[in-house]
């Protein structure tokens, strides 16, 4: 069992020399999210690096998605950065990997709407709204919003069972605050308050955009 997870972090981290070169704590969340990272990898071949940063910043989230180049790049600022795992402080330990592969599938939500073309686009039919900064803000919150569907409806796919655990603390970090910001998207989480709110047999994607364009008609 060792050798295999070894293995899977050496594939995932491809673009480091060898897994020894990661922390415990980067370690840690790597694992947790490896049977994300791997479907996105493996299954629908999703152009995903990892980079790790030599020394976090004051404002860096200890996991983030950036795109560039035509590749996704999954960004873990956890080195020098004592906060890291804040985010967790009110989580049992044992139900902190299952978090943090929610984590991992909202930023693989990030990246498949990267890839697909359509980051800050709305689907036909609804108003863009806002403009300038306002307009920015809430870009940023619907992408958040379809991310953070898209880590519910893998939970209800893989975990059914703790899928209640999942919403509630997404529900508790995404209250609308001043340090929430952009990034409350209770108009979408209240949308699925239970795993039936994604009926089975649906790819997980268009799981997540039917409840997102749903979303969409409150986020103004």
């Amino acid at each position: 069992m060792i050798k295999r997870t070894l293995s899977l972090l050496l594939f995932l981290a491809s673009g480091l020399a060898s897994a020894a070169q990661l922390t415990d704590v980067e370690t840690r969340w790597l694992t947790a999210g490896a049977a994300v990272l791997g479907y996105a990898k493996q299954e629908l071949k999703l152009p995903i690096d990892i980079t790790v940063q030599p020394q976090a910043r004051p404002t860096d989230v200890p996991l983030a998605l950036g795109y560039q180049d035509g590749r996704c790049k999954l960004v873990l600022s956890m080195r020098g950065n004592p906060n890291a795992e804040d985010i967790l402080a009110d989580v049992p330990a044992a139900q902190r990997p299952l978090m943090i592969e929610a984590m991992v599938a909202h930023e693989i939500g990030h990246c498949w709407r990267y890839v697909q073309g359509v980051w800050h686009v709305v689907p036909s039919g609804f108003e863009q709204g806002a403009q300038g900064d306002a307009a920015a803000l809430l870009e940023t919150q619907r992408e958040e919003g379809y991310a953070d569907l898209v880590a519910l409806a893998w939970t209800q796919q893989r975990h059914p069972e703790q899928y209640a655990a999942v919403a509630g603390w997404m529900r508790q970090v995404r209250q609308p605050s001043p340090a929430a910001g952009s990034h409350s998207t209770l108009a979408w989480l209240q949308l699925a308050p239970t795993g039936a709110a994604f009926p089975p047999g649906l790819p997980l994607f268009e799981q997540a955009a039917n409840l997102w364009r749903r979303g969409l008609a409150y986020d103004d």
